[in-house]
């Protein structure tokens, strides 16, 4: 199963503050043997929340028990349905009839059920409320896109065949296709496991998607070269580790300008349960800030190895197919009238 060059920003304490949002109830985290709040282990972020919040909502921000229970009964019944056996004769088209992935329309041509996704049974909680999207501000929950602001489509494939490079990053094994601002941790429809590794000078945050790992380097100053996943820089204030992230390798810079910057803070807020916040600043692509934030929970199991590898074996198949399909075309030219 299932990163333009940027310019050296400036970082302040106005930069990195985030709002204030959900209060963490009183906890103490243990601290590790290095004498640091202890994050370490593995978490995962599966979900039926979704990061921008749907309009009928509005601004608010906590389901009510209703919607709670409504949201989670219908994943209940559409797990029970999507596991029953498929017909082992059934064509893509048969498949398609009825897409069980959240977020997209029941027409999408996803060919997936439910036995191939882990988008979750249960609405996130934060401090006990149950939410309606990850983000918080601006009010209503959605991403204040610039109307002018475009996708750049090279950054995730261009859609040609001509040479691997045209290819998106995800199909060369460079980044995974679920991280679409930046280094924002934001969950998919599987491989939803987080793997929190503490050192003296950094700590490593790996990803199960494509095994992304991103280091923070702690108490430490931004380079100037960009980096696949951006160039990441943490330190402590109290229990908190904030991270501070510019400085993104121009090819992953697909719904970004340059002026991407990111700051996260991770709070462990339970034993089992980590507070995950967030703010993303781009003048070049959203008209104002926006963030949010949710929890992880301890993962049920480990985080296995994604194993995707350079030279991915499925590219040979894509350039393969384009080439047949340039000859079908080049064959029906020739054999057309006049042709």
């Amino acid at each position: 199963m299932t990163g333009k060059f940027a310019c050296l920003l400036a970082c302040c304490l106005a930069s990195t503050a985030l709002p204030a949002l959900a209060a963490p109830a009183a906890y103490k985290a243990p601290r590790n043997a290095l004498g640091q709040p202890d994050l370490e282990g593995t978490w995962e972020n599966t979900t039926l929340t979704r990061m921008e919040r749907p309009a009928q909502y509005g601004d608010r921000q906590v389901l009510t028990p209703q919607e709670v229970a409504a949201i989670e009964g219908d994943r209940a019944k559409l797990l029970q349905e999507g596991s029953k056996p498929t017909d082992p004769n059934a064509t893509v088209q048969d498949v398609n009839q009825k897409c069980d992935l959240p977020g997209f329309p029941a027409t999408a041509d996803c060919a997936y059920n439910v036995g191939w996704t882990d988008a979750g049974e249960r609405v996130m909680r934060v401090n006990g409320q149950p939410r309606t999207s990850f983000i918080t501000y601006p009010a209503n929950g959605r991403i204040p896109r610039r109307p002018d602001a475009k996708q750049r489509p090279s950054a995730m494939g261009e859609g040609k065949s001509d040479n691997p490079e045209d290819r998106s990053l995800p199909e060369r094994c460079l980044v995974s296709q679920n991280i679409s601002t930046g280094a924002l941790l934001n969950p998919t429809l599987y491989n939803n496991t987080y793997v929190i590794s503490q050192g003296k000078d950094s700590v490593a945050l790996v990803v199960e998607m494509s095994h992304d790992v991103r280091l923070v380097r702690l108490n430490a100053q931004h380079g100037t070269e960009p980096k696949w996943l951006g160039d990441s820089v943490g330190h402590w204030e109290g229990d908190t580790l904030v991270v501070d992230t510019i400085n993104f390798h121009p090819e992953q810079l697909a719904y970004n300008s340059p002026q991407l910057h990111l700051v996260e803070r991770f709070t462990r807020v339970a034993p089992d349960r980590v507070l995950y916040q967030f703010r993303v600043e781009d003048p070049g692509a959203y008209t104002q800030p926006w963030g949010g934030e949710y929890e992880f929970k301890s993962s049920d199991g480990p985080q296995y190895e994604y194993a995707c590898h350079e030279g991915n074996h499925g590219l040979l198949g894509i350039l393969a197919g384009a080439r047949a399909q340039e000859k079908e075309r080049q064959q029906a030219a020739a054999a057309a009238p006049g042709g």
